[in-house]
C-alpha cells in the first residue's frame, strides 16, 4: 500500500507542531491545496536551516500541492526577534533588495519553478509597502492584544533582556497579515516553517478569524504546520561550523567545507539528517547507520553536497577528502588562499591571515594545544616561522585539527 504524504513526513521527522492535527492530516493527504513558506532575505544567501525547510516544501510540491515562497522584502526591514537576545542589525533598503535577488536565485535551485505545478515566488513588500502606517494599524493592529503578544516565545527572550523595541513588536503583525493576504489572493490554507515561527504562524491564523468575525463573514480556518529546528546532539543549532554559518552559496561556504561539515557531524545526527536531506527509504537509512556509520556519513555528505552544489562538485569534495585523509597531503580541489611574501613570517600571523584563527591570541592557543599542522606535521612553537623548506611547488598545507584544511599558494 502506497504511503500517504503525512505518514512520510512524520516517519522522516518533519512533524513538530500542528494547529489542527486531523484537519491538517486530511489537507496534506487530500486534493491539491495551496501552502506557503516565508523566508526573510536578511543575508545574501540561504543557510542550512532554510534548506531544511525547502526540503519540506519540495515534499508537499512533489505530492501535487501548490507552493508559494514568500520573500520577506518588508519583514526583513524590521527583523524577526525570534530567539534573539539583542536586536538584529537593521538593513538598508538597498541591502534587502540585493539580498532578495540572491535568495530568489538560490531558491530556484531547490523547488520546481517550471513544468507541472511550479512554485510561485512573491514579495510581501508588494502589499505591505503600499500601506500607510495609520491604515495598517487601523486594519491590522487593532486585532492584536499586547499582553497576549508578550507571552509569545518570540518576544520573551528580548523582553527578558530589557531590549524589546516597538519596531520588533510590529514583526508579528506583518507576518500574520502575510498569511491573511495569501489566503485572500491565492486561497492559501497552510503555512509551513520551523518551530521557532510557531507564534507568528498562530498569529496569522488568529488574525484571519478575527478579521472575518469583525466583517461578519465565515472564514475557513487557516492552518500551521512546523518542522523541528535543526539541532545537533549537543543541543547547539546545526549549521554552525568552525568557520561560521553553513551557507548553501559557494561564495560563502566552499563545496569542500560544505561536504566536510556533514562528515564531521555527530554519529547520533546522521540517521535524522539522511531522513531530511535524502529520499532514501527510512529502513535503508537505519540499516546503513547500524552497519557502518562512516559510510553513512559519506553518503550524507555526498548526497547533500550534490543537492546544493551539483554532482561534479560533490565528487570533487569526496575525492579531496579521500586524498587528504589518506596522507597524500595537498589536493587540487581543497579550499585555497593566495598570500604574498610568507617566508620568515610567524605562523601566528599566517593563521590569522588565512582566518583559521580569528585572532592572534586564538592562534597562539591553537598552537600551544598542538592543534595546528603545517604540511601534516604539528607546529610545536608559537614563534615558528615559514621557511623555504615548508614551501613545496609554491604552496603549503595548513590544518586545524582533523576538520579544517587550507592550501596556501604563494602569489605575486
Amino acid at each position: 500500500m502506497k504511503k500517504q504524504l503525512f505518514d512520510i513526513l512524520k516517519e522522516r521527522g518533519y512533524v513538530k507542531d500542528l494547529t489542527h492535527e486531523q484537519e491538517i492530516i486530511d489537507l496534506v493527504n487530500g486534493e491539491p491545496m495551496t501552502f506557503y513558506l516565508g523566508i526573510d532575505p536578511t543575508a545574501d544567501s540561504l543557510h542550512i536551516g532554510h534548506f531544511f525547510a525547502l526540503t519540506m516544501f519540495r515534499w508537499l510540491q512533489d505530492f501535487g500541492h501548490h507552493g508559494i515562497i514568500l520573500i520577506g522584502g518588508a519583514t526583513a526591514l524590521i527583523g524577526d526577534p525570534t530567539g534573539k537576545s539583542d536586536m538584529r542589525k537593521m538593513l538598508t533598503k538597498e541591502e534587502v533588495d540585493h539580498n532578495k535577488k540572491e535568495v530568489k536565485d538560490l531558491i530556484k535551485k531547490f523547488v520546481k519553478m517550471d513544468g507541472e505545478n511550479p512554485a510561485i515566488i512573491v514579495d510581501n513588500a508588494d502589499w505591505i509597502g503600499s500601506k500607510t502606517y495609520i491604515d495598517f494599524m487601523r486594519d491590522i493592529g487593532v486585532h492584536f492584544n499586547v499582553n497576549t503578544m508578550l507571552q509569545a516565545d518570540c518576544y520573551k527572550k528580548r523582553l527578558a533582556n530589557g531590549g524589546l523595541t516597538f519596531l520588533e513588536m510590529g514583526y508579528m503583525l506583518m507576518q500574520a497579515f502575510d498569511f491573511v493576504h495569501l489566503n485572500k489572493e491565492f486561497g492559501c490554507r497552510l503555512q509551513i516553517g520551523g518551530s521557532d515561527q510557531w507564534g507568528n504562524i498562530l498569529a496569522g491564523a488568529d488574525l484571519s478569524r478575527k478579521i472575518g468575525f469583525s466583517e461578519g463573514k465565515k472564514i475557513d480556518p487557516l492552518f500551521g504546520f512546523t518542522c523541528p529546528l535543526l539541532v545537533k546532539a549537543d543541543g547547539e543549532k546545526m549549521g554552525k561550523t568552525e568557520k561560521g554559518t553553513l551557507w548553501v552559496s559557494r561564495d560563502k561556504t566552499e563545496p569542500f567545507d560544505f561536504y566536510q561539515s556533514w562528515i564531521n557531524i555527530f554519529d547520533e545526527d546522521v540517521e535524522r539528517c539522511l531522513s531530511f536531506f535524502t529520499r532514501m527509504e527510512v529502513e535503508e537509512i537505519k540499516k546503513l547507520c547500524q552497519k557502518d556509520i562512516r559510510e553513512a556519513k559519506q553518503t550524507l555528505a555526498f548526497e547533500v553536497t550534490k543537492l546544493v552544489h551539483g554532482e561534479e562538485e560533490a565528487q570533487k569534495a569526496a575525492e579531496t577528502a579521500k586524498e587528504l585523509f589518506s596522507g597524500k597531503g595537498l589536493s587540487d580541489n581543497m579550499p585555497t588562499i593566495v598570500l604574498k611574501e610568507v617566508i620568515g613570517k610567524p605562523i601566528i600571523d599566517i593563521l590569522t591571515e588565512t582566518k583559521i584563527a580569528s585572532s592572534k591570541s586564538e592562534a597562539r592557543r591553537l598552537v600551544e594545544q598542538k592543534g595546528i599542522l603545517l604540511n601534516q606535521e604539528k607546529v610545536l612553537s608559537t614563534t615558528q616561522t615559514i621557511t623555504e623548506k615548508d614551501i613545496r611547488e609554491n604552496q603549503f598545507l595548513l590544518q586545524k585539527g582533523k576538520k579544517v584544511f587550507i592550501k596556501v599558494i604563494i602569489g605575486e
